[in-house]
């Protein structure tokens, strides 16, 4: 229909006109300041040096994409399955989350828990009748209880705006542990250690900045009696009162008492130690001081990814396909991949060496590497054919076109 001045008056629409924006926002239900739904951290692991671990690692799993595919006879990926389950895993996981940002949640969530349920809170069919559902909505529970065939969460329900407990078969949700648990998540391994020991330096931080003076007045007079220990309470809390009630904090003893101070710096190994178990848990997980201010090279983040990446998505993705798949499914080649762009890490002045052997070996057409800096594709039919452009063309020989997908990437 041809948009005219008159059918744009009638149908256009201002979020501050309308007059159903203006009622009593109170009616629409509970309200909160804080997103409800966000993960918190348990106490302890809301240190500075422990968080920004967690945050770090939950992006770059986060970057990564995952997507419900169908394979060929060779267990290679074939193409993309355009399902309700997939647009949860790329665009809309829930009505408050993205993709990607559910995949943060998510491994956020499993280093702080160790074990977490990720439960398909709306489906086309229910899970306990049949298993042949497709997934309209997901959402991260804490896991409260294990039952041998159900598990008691504590999920998060958007139609009530709170967190609520409700229990469900095992076969229904996807339980994924930590593959680092050993590390993160046992009572004595070594990020717990850490949590203890930074919780000890904040105390000691805390007690310096409290303000006491922590004197010691040595009176003049022998303290034994019940008489010369009031006196000499008496004494103190006079001088605490010239301390409390001086404008610059001056007070006067006499000229045979004798202060000491004993708030000095507290001399112990503290720092020492919470250093070494910092570049223990470092190794542990596999990352570098490199990696976190982003000067690390390509074989520092390979083997980051390796080592620390990889099992953590791993984990994720073979209990989607445990869970979420049905036998049937995977016998018609479904299954759930995950894709890297290699060339995140490649810088500008390499890029051009990497596209002329892509295109030369007939690895990759000009569109498709076109499409990896970020420019539009050309409309020359030859450059979605994957050939040699430095050779000639054979006359007996057509020239494949073939199109491929742009989702091509390297799988991790």
């Amino acid at each position: 229909m041809e948009e005219t001045f008159k059918t744009r008056l009638k149908h256009a629409w201002n979020a501050f006109v309308n007059p159903d924006n203006r009622k009593n926002y109170y009616s629409y239900g509970p309200s909160t300041s804080i997103r409800p739904d966000r993960m918190r951290f348990t106490i302890g692991n809301e240190k500075s040096i422990i968080a920004a671990i967690y945050n770090k690692i939950a992006i770059d799993v986060a970057a990564l994409e995952i997507k419900h595919v169908r394979m060929d006879d060779e267990e290679r990926y074939l193409e993309t399955i355009k399902s309700q389950f997939n647009e949860c895993l790329t665009l809309s996981a829930n009505k408050d989350q993205t993709g990607r940002a559910f995949m943060q949640d998510v491994v956020m969530s499993l280093f702080d828990e160790g074990d977490i349920a990720v439960v398909p809170t709306e489906t086309s069919l229910n899970p306990a009748i049949s298993g042949n559902y497709d997934i309209f909505s997901m959402r991260v529970g804490k896991i409260l209880e294990y039952m041998p065939n159900h598990v008691r969460i504590r999920l998060y329900n958007e139609k009530t705006g709170h967190k609520e407990e409700i229990t469900l078969s095992k076969n229904a949700v996807a339980i994924i542990e930590n593959p680092l648990y050993s590390v993160m998540n046992e009572p004595n391994s070594t990020l717990q250690r850490l949590i203890r020991k930074l919780n000890l330096l904040d105390a000691i931080d805390e007690q310096s900045g409290s303000g006491k003076l922590d004197l010691i007045i040595q009176l003049p007079y022998v303290i034994k009696t019940e008489k010369m220990q009031k006196k000499a309470d008496k004494r103190a809390k006079d001088i605490e009162m010239q301390l409390k009630n001086s404008k610059y904090g001056i007070a006067y003893t006499d000229g045979t008492e004798k202060v000491t101070q004993l708030n000095r710096p507290a001399e112990n190994n503290l720092m020492k130690q919470i250093e070494y178990l910092t570049l223990t848990l470092y190794s542990q997980l596999g990352l570098t001081e490199s990696v976190f201010n982003g000067t690390a090279d390509e074989s520092t983040m390979l083997n980051y990814y390796n080592r620390t990446i990889e099992p953590i998505i791993s984990a994720i993705v073979d209990e989607y396909k445990r869970k979420f798949l049905t036998k049937t499914a995977r016998t018609q080649k479904q299954s759930i991949m995950v894709f890297r762009n290699p060339f995140k890490l490649v810088p500008i002045s390499e890029l051009a060496d990497i596209a002329d052997k892509f295109t030369r070996n007939e690895i990759a057409s000009s569109n498709e590497l076109r499409a990896v800096i970020g420019w539009k594709p050309s409309k020359d039919p030859g450059a979605d054919e994957l050939r040699n452009k430095n050779l000639n063309v054979s006359e007996d020989r057509p020239t494949p076109k073939i199109k491929r997908n742009e989702e091509e990437n390297n799988e991790v």
